[in-house]
């Protein structure tokens, strides 16, 4: 399962969602945090049609997209969608 993070380096609450999403990731067994610098890569932002940071984006393990979350998700939302990511 992957957990990504679309981030910038200049937005303050990717800081609260990077340290949410590892917590989320130390409860989920094989769950993987990876964030994107979107100013180092606009073209994956655009790929993936994100349009603010931070966005959060949890695949199961096959890529499929489970959870699309704009702004600051909780661990509860988060792991709601590691379960669906799990489970399917």
């Amino acid at each position: 399962m992957l957990l990504e993070l679309f981030s910038t380096s200049f937005c303050g609450a990717c800081r609260q969602t990077r340290a949410m999403l590892d917590r989320a990731a130390s409860l989920v067994p094989g769950a993987a945090v990876v964030e994107h610098d979107l100013a180092l890569e606009p073209e994956l932002g655009e790929a993936h049609g994100i349009v603010r940071s931070p966005t959060v984006v949890v695949r199961s393990s096959d890529g499929r997209e489970v959870l699309r979350a704009a702004g600051v998700p909780t661990v509860p939302q988060v792991l709601v969608a590691a379960e669906r990511a799990l489970v399917r």
